[in-house]
């Protein structure tokens, strides 16, 4: 059975830490920043888990 190829969109997109959890970046974090508060700019700089609902078919775009 042939391996299963990477998605290269969610490969730039994700990451896995060493305990196997997905980190991804926020949204609406790019552009049009002015009408945004200081204290949400701040929060979307972060990263953050994926939700365990969605892991799964991150971890089968990832060919993990």
């Amino acid at each position: 059975m042939p391996k299963i190829k990477t998605n290269r969109a969610a490969a730039k997109r994700f990451k896995l830490t060493g305990t196997g959890k997905v980190v991804r970046h926020h949204a609406k974090a790019a552009h049009i920043k002015t009408k945004k508060s200081p204290k949400l700019k701040r929060n979307l700089r972060q990263s953050a888990i994926v939700k365990k609902v969605d892991e799964k078919r991150i971890y089968r775009m990832l060919g993990k």
